[in-house]
């Protein structure tokens, strides 16, 4: 019997090693990780310069408190990382993850706008299908019903626009004028509650564990940003899952040139290495909040091993080209997908950026109806992709909040051609094992 709590009500192997894009179990059953673990991994496993960092570290110091020293690996790697980073004049502010990275995002914009005499604004608009963390504030602020719905006594803080989902877009006049539609909705929101009391707007650049790597418009971005400008509303841009090279850009709002008020990040920073995020200000928001400070703050803030691992992961990807790396062969295995999954009756659509990829399920093309949740349809997938050495992600009911199955990959940027290839062909396999009945 054992005595750990599982994630999961179903039997797992045990992982002994993980090598590149492969992980070992302990019968000597090797994986393909198409799924970076949960769209994490980006330098791929195994890596010696990671390891090595976190071993220097860790003879150098192993823990002191972030209100009593800084280090030199953090404040080396907050040098380094504001090189890349989307947000002028950056300040890091670290955590261990990307749900404390958002929970820290939203109070600093309330600290922010307390700091300016603004302190109405207390709400925080983010969209519906969205995730943004299990914590309480992060899960308030996420979009999932079937997440949310054990906890809905405790929710009900903050608000919901429509989700950016091209596939199932709610524009009635889709695809002609999604931004502009998106903007309105937002604004209509924003004086239906009251510009004084809307504190931020929040989002993922390209939405991730909820519907799949889906794409925005073009013209998304812009027009959100141009409406929380006219409004004094911050922009927080999660990206979580986005950042570090994922969708082919250093940061997901690189593709719109966007420049965020706060930046979150978790998962790749460290390439899940070492449990680490952050939230990145900019110079303007530190700038109002530092005289009186910021009233936050967890143990493991401003740890020293993450920042060390995290610099490390950063010089791989910059050093190596690892993001545009991403960008062109996350280019090549979606065209491959698609091409392969053309005529896949199951298949709604195969989208993404970048090694941010999603497939939708339906149970019906034409109509793009989802299959009913008892078919089970992602869970079967998924089986059928770990029985012949393949690891996938999946998500379920975004549709309807019951309804609904998607597949996701987020494999290594280190892929090599012949993982490529497997990862192609396995991933078609897996799909096309529930064309037929279920």
């Amino acid at each position: 019997m054992s005595h750990v709590f599982p994630r999961v009500q179903r039997s797992l192997p045990t992982a002994v090693s993980a090598e590149g894009a492969w992980i070992t179990d302990a019968e000597g059953t090797r994986y393909l990780d198409a799924a970076g673990g949960a769209i994490v991994v980006g330098v791929g496993h195994g890596d010696r310069s990671l390891i090595e960092a976190a071993t220097v570290q860790l003879d150098k110091t192993q823990y002191v408190h972030g209100t009593m020293f800084t280090t030199e690996a953090l404040e080396t790697y907050a040098d380094e990382l504001a090189a890349v980073l989307p947000v002028p004049d950056a300040r890091i502010y670290p955590v261990s993850g990307g749900s404390e990275a958002v929970e820290t995002a939203v109070k600093l914009a309330r600290t922010y706008h307390l700091a300016i005499g603004q302190a109405g604004r207390t709400t925080v608009i983010a969209r519906r299908s969205s995730y943004h963390g299990n914590t309480l504030g992060a899960l308030d602020l996420s979009g999932k019903e079937p997440l949310r719905k054990p906890y809905t006594p405790w929710l009900g803080r903050f608000l919901h626009a429509p989700r950016a989902y091209e596939y199932r877009c709610e524009n009635p006049t889709h695809p002609d004028g999604c931004g502009d539609w998106h903007a309105a909705e937002l604004q209509r929101m924003i004086e239906s509650y009251g510009p004084d009391t809307i504190a931020a707007f929040i989002a993922e650049p390209v939405a991730g564990a909820t519907l799949a790597a889906s794409v925005p418009c073009d013209d998304y971005w812009p027009k959100i940003v141009e409406v929380c400008r006219r409004y004094g509303v911050l922009v927080i841009a999660d990206e979580v899952m986005t950042g570090f090279g994922r969708t082919g850009r250093w940061f997901g709002v690189d593709q719109w040139g966007i420049t965020p008020d706060i930046l979150t990040a978790g998962k790749g920073t460290t390439s899940g290495y070492m449990p680490f995020g952050f939230a990145a200000a900019s110079g303007a928001i530190y700038e109002a909040v530092a005289p009186k400070g910021f009233v936050h703050g967890f143990t493991w803030s401003h740890n020293a091993l993450g920042a060390a691992v995290a610099l490390a992961a950063l010089r791989r990807l910059r050093d190596d080209g690892l993001v545009d790396r991403s960008r062109d062969l996350g280019a090549k295995i979606k065209g491959d997908l698609s091409a392969a999954l053309d005529d896949a009756p199951t298949v709604g659509d195969v989208r993404g950026i970048g090694m941010m990829l999603g497939i939708e399920l339906v149970a019906d093309r034409p109509e793009k109806a989802p299959f009913p949740r008892p078919e089970q349809a992602a869970e079967r997938v998924l089986a059928a992709a770990r029985e012949a050495g393949l690891l996938l992600y999946s998500s379920t009911g975004h549709v309807d909040g019951i309804n609904g199955d998607l597949i996701m990959l987020g494999p290594p940027f280190t892929l090599t051609d012949d993982d490529t290839g497997a990862l192609v062909e396995r991933t078609v396999a897996a799909i096309r094992s529930i064309d037929g009945p279920g």
